[in-house]
């Protein structure tokens, strides 16, 4: 006869109604109390017990971003799977979509401003240069239903003939880099630019903190908003400037001043910066070689300690916001549209797509904590939300003998990333029919192949060149 084992396990659960609010493991990060600070907080919390009460809905509307592939009903079960007879209720979808419109946007907002924020120690690799907390600033564009209740907010782009397209939703964040936290997002209207939005967002920024960001955040207005936060900021500069050379330095940057637009009784202010001016060389596997001209303006004016070379290489980090929207648009999303028909329901989905996403993040860091000396870059962003997603199915767990590990935190350090990373680069891609860039048909490479980078610095008499348009 062969043995046999017997599997058992705690759960641990509020009573009544309130038991399918929960999600796994994560309920550690977004607990009880938070959920119901944050419903008492924004008046949301209900008058009178409901068989689908508040905090629960919160609960519902988190694990909806968690199973973005998954119907009202099946995500309803997927919170209730572990309860057997527990469970009180089950719902139609009806049901949950009017609960959902009861507790409106307002709460997850706030449950996402009390998540976000950096999580990153000072010892963190990849998270600090020279004592300052790299930050990255960017944006893109998530797709919304086409629905009339919709694009009256978010109205489809328009061509010379024809609206064509999704309507599209801009969602600006601020990112720590290397932990890829969020530490503030906005989000509204595609037809307003990047830089009203990154406004909203310097309140998160502090003298302890270096900002990276790409050519749209070079205006002088908005960089020196920037420093009045006390942040250094570097950034790419646009072709369209002509600084003047005030003084050259030994490493092959100089000094110059930036002019203010204007104003009507202060004249002209201007911005003292750093310019970097370089020759960026790229040698493919196969012999092709390739060559472009940079430059990167920035608030640390100190050579010596700030060498221009470091930098150039620390510009890379800015990518880190990218990959944190290829978390959320492609891991999470799948590259779906919304599921929200009306604008309150967008903003309340937004925000639990954020919720979750920093949830996880926070929770990666726990274990990274539990391994000191791990990059947070070796976590797997696909294994850290499937096994999110696994421990909703088993319901919330009683405490770890290491509260900084749970079944989480086993299963992504079981499953680290490489430690060193190939250099590779492939022809950017149109994914999107409607996209604003050209296809890549033509360029090269086509097929992603290893590369070497050489970087010349020195400034460029003649100005910059504008860079082709990808």
């Amino acid at each position: 006869m062969q043995e046999k084992f017997a599997i058992t396990r705690t759960i641990e659960t509020a009573a009544g109604v309130h038991a399918p609010g929960h999600l796994g493991e994560l309920t550690q990060i977004v607990d009880y109390a938070l959920v119901d600070a944050v419903l008492e907080e924004t008046g949301a919390r209900e008058k009178r017990l409901r068989l689908l009460p508040s905090r629960g809905v919160v609960y519902f509307v988190v694990a909806l971003a968690l199973f973005e592939q998954c119907s009202y009903r099946v995500v309803w079960g997927k919170l209730t799977a572990a309860l057997d007879v527990l469970a009180p209720v089950r719902p139609a979808a009806s049901s949950l979509a009017r609960a959902r419109r009861r507790v409106g946007a307002v709460p997850l907002r706030r449950l996402f401003e009390v998540l976000a924020g950096p999580v990153a120690d000072r010892g963190q690799a990849g998270s600090f240069y020279r004592g300052l907390r790299t930050v990255a600033l960017d944006g893109t564009h998530l797709h919304v239903p086409d629905d009339e209740q919709v694009t009256w907010r978010y109205p489809k782009r328009v061509g010379e003939l024809l609206e064509f397209g999704y309507p599209l939703l801009r969602l600006l964040v601020v990112v720590e880099c290397g932990t890829r936290a969020v530490l503030a997002a906005c989000f509204g209207p595609e037809d307003e630019g990047e830089l009203p939005y990154a406004r909203h967002l310097l309140s998160c920024l502090d003298a302890s903190m270096l900002l990276l960001g790409d050519a749209a955040f070079d205006a002088v207005e908005f960089l020196r908003e920037v420093t009045a936060t006390g942040a250094q900021f570097l950034v790419r500069s646009s072709a369209r400037r002509r600084p003047t050379i005030q003084r050259r330095l030994p490493d092959g940057s100089y000094l110059a001043r930036l002019a203010a637009p204007y104003r009507a009784g202060s004249g002209y202010s201007t911005l003292p910066v750093r310019m970097i001016e370089a020759w960026i060389t790229v040698t493919l596997a196969d012999g092709t070689t390739g060559r472009e001209p940079w430059r990167l303006v920035t608030s640390l004016l100190d050579h010596e300690r700030y060498p221009a070379s470091e930098l150039v290489e620390l510009y890379h980090r800015r990518w880190q916001v990218e990959t944190t929207y290829f978390s959320i648009k492609a891991t999470m999303l799948d590259g779906r549209v919304l599921r929200s028909h009306s604008v309150p329901g967008l903003d309340q989905e937004v925000y639990a797509l954020l919720s979750t996403y920093q949830a996880l993040i926070r929770t990666a860091a726990d274990a990274v904590t539990a391994r000191p000396g791990l990059a947070m870059e070796r976590i797997s962003f696909t294994v850290l939300l499937q096994a999110a997603a696994d421990q909703v199915t088993t319901g919330t767990h009683a405490a770890e003998p290491d509260p900084l590990l749970g079944p989480i935190g086993r299963m992504v350090l079981d499953n680290l990333l490489p430690t060193a990373r190939r250099q590779r680069v492939k022809a950017r891609s149109r994914k999107n029919p409607t996209s604003k860039y050209g296809p890549n048909a033509g360029k090269h490479p086509q097929t992603a192949q290893a590369y070497t980078l050489s970087v010349e610095i020195h400034a460029m008499e003649g100005g910059l060149s504008p860079r082709a348009r990808r």
